[in-house]
């Protein structure tokens, strides 16, 4: 895993930056806006702010006396390319299980079937 990934996939690891995260992938707000919504303090939300602008997942730009902050789709980047690539592993692992899982169905019915058969064909003859 790359360190950018690593430390978004970490600062994402806390269920009030998701939060933070979420409010922002709708639309910039400042720290007060954040934190109206949020049941916390200011200045918790800076603190986490803070961690997910070193993680690179948001960035901030001033605006009078006042910092807006944004998310970064960019910084999500290298964690979703983790991810995927996780997923499309565990898709690969569960297509192997499926294809085994189906043929072994299928031999288990077909030794049923040829032993049903052989079984009928017997009373039959006698």
């Amino acid at each position: 895993m790359s360190e950018k990934a690593n430390a978004a996939l970490g600062a994402l690891s806390d269920p009030m930056r998701q939060d933070i995260v979420r409010l922002l992938a709708h639309e910039p707000r400042s720290v007060g806006e954040i934190a109206e919504v949020m049941p916390v303090s200011r200045p918790a939300i800076s603190k986490h702010l803070k961690l997910l602008v070193e993680a690179g997942l948001v960035e901030s730009r001033r605006e009078g006396t006042r910092n807006i902050y944004a998310l970064r789709e960019a910084g999500l980047a290298d964690a979703r390319a983790f991810l995927d690539d996780l997923w499309n592993v565990a898709l690969r692992r569960f297509a192997l299980i499926a294809e085994n899982t189906s043929s072994s169905t299928k031999r288990k019915t077909s030794t049923r079937a040829s032993a049903q058969s052989s079984s009928q064909s017997k009373r039959g003859r006698r």
